[in-house]
């Protein structure tokens, strides 16, 4: 089966994607293109799946760059590939042309960030958490000591999770007050005293007020389209052991 890449005109032309779960070598639950090295999936069908992403993207797999996410603001600014373990972070920049950044998600947000006059491109890992702590803002951070500037920056936000099914309760609407009462605008009413979060209107807002040219969300829902894209809060749903991993990429 062929991959599919879901792109953004905005950040064209470079090369950049979100990956859905399609055109992989992996199968049960995680059928398709699993690019989750951490999780239990075969290691050679990963690695498989890994090649094809890298072959899409025109390099050599060893050139295709992540970091061990650990929902955090941490950036790591790349002028080479990773060798050996990865560095704890959620989010690379660079201004090496020839390397892609990765990103690998199940629900939270994908996204990708270029300043294409400057030549500077980075990539978030950015859940609830991680949007909450700072990465998206410090993404741009790092990529503005590159070179980039704000106003120059395109970022667009891939396949995540969205409001209808992203059900909350109360102490995580209280962590989100505690840190701004305004960002009760990111929740609707759920069951009782649940709450739906509205995580890509959330990283929008965020996008925006750190002054970048322009933000978007590409508009897909993980946890809506299973035969697309994997989705942990689907999987802990069905009471499956595991899932996949997408994986969202862009190189200059």
């Amino acid at each position: 089966m062929t991959l599919e890449i879901i792109t953004s005109n905005a950040l064209a032309p470079l090369k950049h994607g979100f990956f859905t779960r399609r055109g992989g070598a992996s199968s049960g639950v995680y059928a398709g293109l699993n690019c989750g090295i951490g999780s239990q999936d075969q290691s050679e069908l990963v690695m498989i799946n890994r090649e094809r992403v890298a072959g899409a993207m025109g390099v050599e797999p060893n050139n295709l760059c992540g970091v061990h996410q650990v929902h955090s603001p941490d950036v790591v600014t790349l002028h080479e590939p990773v060798n050996g373990a990865k560095p704890k972070a959620d989010a690379l920049v660079t201004a090496t042309p020839g390397l892609v950044l990765t990103i690998l998600t199940a629900d939270c947000q994908p996204v990708l960030f270029a300043d294409r006059n400057a030549g500077v491109i980075g990539a978030a890992h950015a859940g609830w958490k991680g949007a909450l702590g700072g990465v998206l803002e410090a993404t741009i951070d790092a990529m503005t000591a590159l070179g980039a500037t704000r106003g120059g920056i395109t970022a667009i936000i891939g396949p995540t999770i969205s409001q209808r099914a992203y059900e909350v309760g109360p102490e995580f609407f209280d962590d989100f007050m505690i840190e701004n009462p305004d960002y009760g605008r990111f929740f609707a009413g759920g069951e009782g005293d649940r709450a739906l979060f509205d995580l890509p209107g959330f990283g929008l807002h965020l996008l925006r007020e750190a002054g970048v040219g322009h933000a978007e969300w590409v508009g897909h829902c993980t946890y809506s389209d299973p035969d697309r894209f994997y989705s942990y809060r689907r999987s802990c749903h069905k009471n499956e052991s595991d899932y996949g991993r997408l994986i969202s990429a862009i190189r200059l």
